[in-house]
């Protein structure tokens, strides 16, 4: 089952958009016609990511930590509905 989050990409300040949740990826997807086009569909394969750490500065920040090195930051704005879809 999918699940819609609102949320913002940190990369280069804020890029609003949503984030899909299903039970093989996480997709994080933008209509801004200015960011790159490596983050417009951005998908991230549960099975590469290595951690999902958070912190709190006004909002709540998702790091997902993939197993290439990446790292991926969103501020998402229902934290603990996420945690919940995501560990199901």
């Amino acid at each position: 089952m999918k699940s819609y989050f609102a949320c913002s990409l940190c990369h280069n300040g804020l890029l609003g958009g949503g984030l899909i949740v299903d039970e093989n990826t996480i997709t994080y997807k933008t209509g801004k016609i200015t960011a790159d086009k490596k983050y417009s569909n951005l998908k991230l394969s549960r099975n590469s990511i290595k951690n999902l750490s958070w912190k709190r500065i006004v909002f709540p920040i998702a790091t997902f930590e993939m197993k290439d090195g990446e790292k991926y930051s969103f501020m998402i704005f229902n934290k603990w509905r996420f945690i919940k879809v995501y560990n199901l």
